[in-house]
């Protein structure tokens, strides 16, 4: 590894255990979003095929995790600083912090939307008067937006009571649906209103945790090694993302909704339910602004100076979104995710894995562009969106990942001949 990477190195007294890195994915996938996608896929398949899509969606990012993450451990790099030795120092900023822009302002507006339709629901449950939905998800775009800029230190300690309750909330509407709406009785006889293909299933259930399988890297290159990156992820994401996609699969069934607020008023969850959803919704998002505008900071060049600035931007993108109802682009977004994404995840491992052999000392971060890794990032994003969206009958993240590392291989060969010449 070269000289100017190892200001990133971790030293051994940093190294955590596999456990408590799996207790940071396990607290990734207890979130809304699992629950929406649950929901969604609930209104395509019975829970067998729920199940399914789960296991080979999530089977394709933990495989790709496992290969990032246990590169960061080999080298204590951050993803960034791993993409920098494919796409060039500055490609790796640009192509890096422009997908965690889209994804967080994406996902701050859904959310929002979210958020606001909870709030209507109950001050509706509550009081008899309705709230129009993109007015309460402006509002509580604006206040989650003020919240990132402002306040977002106090409110971490609001995380230890919104993911607990989210938790016993989510339990108490399974109970619910089984006692009081004869859940059981429906899900038997269950067909799908809305039936789905397997490949876009898996594609939707990708498209949830795409992002963090990729920067994997900046968590475990603390992992002691090697095995424990493929423990704490197998173990962190399979089984918490499993339960969480197939409660919201389970509501969504018994009640008719994928929409998780008209599900939770549906199967007769009480306000302390909806409130405890808007304050779930309200933390994730505050973080959501907040790293969006990280994104958008590095983005632009601007600085920690024009921060607030950046977070602005990027939260007030995703109010507006949230607003003009991105929850009916739901799975266009969702797309987007699953198409651009993986690849990134390809271009880096073909480059460790196949032409660095595994080794760290071959990992040099590049100045300026590298053009073999964007041209191959590019190629394999298009054709996973192409073939995912166009050809449905292709697993468009497979696709991407393969695409994108035969193209660097191929690509990084020619680049180097014509260095040698």
């Amino acid at each position: 590894m070269s000289e100017n990477n190892t200001g990133f190195e971790v030293s051994a007294s940093q190294r955590q255990s596999w456990g408590s890195l799996a207790m940071i994915w396990i607290g990734s996938m207890i979130c809304v979003p699992c629950l929406m996608i649950g929901g969604f896929l609930g209104m395509g398949f019975t829970l067998g095929g729920v199940i399914l899509c789960v296991l080979l969606g999530y089977g394709i990012v933990c495989t790709y995790m496992c290969f990032m993450g246990m590169e960061g451990c080999d080298t204590g790099l951050p993803t960034v600083s791993m993409a920098g030795a494919v796409l060039g120092e500055k490609g790796a900023q640009y192509i890096i912090s422009l997908m965690l822009a889209i994804a967080c302002i994406g996902w701050f507006g859904i959310q929002s939307a979210v958020c606001g339709s909870s709030f209507s629901s109950m001050v509706a449950s509550m009081t008899g008067f309705t709230i129009p939905a993109w007015l309460s998800s402006s509002v509580w775009g604006i206040l989650m937006l003020l919240t990132a800029m402002y306040g977002y230190k106090a409110l971490k300690y609001l995380n230890y009571i919104a993911v607990p309750a989210l938790v016993l909330v989510m339990l108490y509407g399974l109970y619910a649906a089984f006692t009081k709406n004869d859940g059981s009785a429906i899900i038997a006889n269950y067909q799908p209103t809305n039936p789905m293909s397997l490949v876009t299933g898996i594609s939707l259930t990708v498209a949830t945790f795409a992002l963090g399988g990729v920067i994997s890297g900046d968590y475990s290159r603390f992992a002691k090694n090697r095995k424990d990156v493929i423990k704490s992820s197998l173990i962190g994401v399979l089984p918490a993302g499993l339960a969480m996609i197939l409660i919201g699969a389970v509501l969504s069934i018994v009640t008719g909704q994928y929409d998780i607020s008209t599900v939770l008023a549906s199967v007769g969850v009480p306000a302390f339910g909806l409130i405890s959803l808007v304050l779930a919704t309200w933390t994730t998002n505050v973080t959501n602004a907040y790293s969006g505008g990280i994104a958008v900071s590095n983005l632009f060049g601007v600085g920690e100076k024009k921060f607030k600035v950046a977070t602005a931007l990027a939260g007030g993108l995703g109010t507006i979104l949230a607003a003009i109802g991105l929850m009916s682009k739901f799975q266009a977004f969702l797309n987007i995710l699953t198409a651009f994404i993986p690849p990134i995840a390809g271009v880096i491992i073909a480059s460790y894995w196949i032409i660095g052999k595994g080794n760290k000392d071959n990992v040099v971060v590049k100045k300026g562009f590298a053009l073999d890794g964007i041209i191959s990032f590019l190629l394999g994003a298009a054709v996973a969106y192409i073939t995912g969206n166009v050809f449905v009958f292709f697993i468009g993240p497979i696709n991407g990942i393969v695409v994108s590392m035969v193209c660097y291989i191929i690509l990084h060969r020619i680049f180097e001949n014509k260095k040698v010449k």
